[in-house]
């Protein structure tokens, strides 16, 4: 039997693979980076890697929790925080929520460790042809696990009406990764910065990582992120004021990056948990969701492994 073939090795790619290679199928995922997790990426900084991409995840969901449990015996995750801070109209107040997750070596961390036992080749670049091949080679079925625009650009125009209902173009974000020799704010975990034209989003990745390393990861706006896409590193003083604004640190950093998401986050929601199609081309990720988030592409990717492992059986 032709395997199938899963492209993208994020959280969603990755469940979707176990879910059908647990079903007795033969299963490939392909990937064009250099490593599994999408975007819950890491970046090293110094001798440590920080979060970049997803800052956390949240459980509601009992297959969910199930895996984590796993992730917190085996010291792979670990309960943050409950708590964040809100900066509005110049202050800060606190807000509370669910409990929040974090990962002490990095949420890509989470993702390699779904990926044990699954074939995954990274640095593949595929496409979608017609008589269902990925780069020449026959497959059972396709999973394109990842965001709308990068899946449409990898299908054949016959599949044009596929591309069609990947309508979701999605919103870019630049993340700021900034180092301090101390800890010169005052105590959060996480703020949401409300109304700012620079930032959306301040961690303090060593309150979340559990460390208490002096590293701040601050998420721009989109509109922010448009008029930096082409040279993100032109963003990093803004955005740096901006940080140091809403902490009030009068201290400048030991050392400060900029990761480009040209893709960061889902610009609408769904109440399809996945598609697939009747030529066994299925997409999933967190854009399939009512409610995007690190847990709904994780069980995106477990449905649509569901419903081609059903197909195909």
């Amino acid at each position: 039997m032709d395997p199938v073939i899963v492209i993208g090795a994020g959280i969603a790619g990755i469940a979707a693979a176990r879910t059908i290679g647990a079903a007795g199928l033969p299963v490939v995922v392909l990937e064009r980076g250099r490593n599994v997790g999408g975007r819950m990426a890491v970046r090293t900084t110094g001798e440590r890697v920080v979060d970049i991409g997803a800052s956390y995840f949240t459980v509601s969901d009992p297959r969910f929790e199930a895996v984590v449990q796993d992730w917190q015996r085996s010291g792979l995750a670990r309960p943050w925080t409950d708590t964040f801070h809100l900066f509005d109209a110049a202050r800060l107040s606190t807000k509370s929520g669910p409990m929040r997750w974090s990962a002490p070596t990095g949420l890509r961390s989470l993702v390699a460790d779904l990926a044990v036992g699954v074939e995954v080749r990274c640095q593949q670049v595929a496409t979608v042809a017609p008589g269902l091949r990925v780069d020449q080679l026959p497959t059972a079925a396709v999973v394109l696990a990842m965001p709308d625009p990068q899946a449409r650009r990898l299908l054949h125009p016959e599949f044009a009406a596929l591309a069609a209902e990947l309508d979701d173009d999605f919103e870019p974000a630049l993340a700021l990764v900034a180092a301090w020799s101390r800890q010169c704010w005052n105590e959060v975990d996480g703020v949401f910065v409300s109304d700012d034209p620079t930032l959306t989003w301040v961690a303090d990745d060593g309150r979340r990582r559990g460390d208490q390393a002096p590293v701040l990861v601050a998420h721009s706006t989109p509109n922010f992120a448009n008029e930096h896409l082409a040279e993100p590193v032109q963003g990093t003083g803004a955005m740096l004021a901006a940080l140091q604004r809403v902490l009030d640190i009068d201290e400048p950093p030991v050392s400060t990056s900029v990761h480009r998401w040209s893709f960061a986050h889902p610009a609408s929601t769904r109440t399809s948990t996945y598609l697939l199609t009747e030529a066994m081309v299925g997409v999933c990720g967190d854009a399939w969701s009512n409610r995007p988030r690190v847990e709904a592409a994780y069980l995106s990717g477990v449905e649509l492994g569901e419903a081609i492992a059903d197909r195909l059986g």
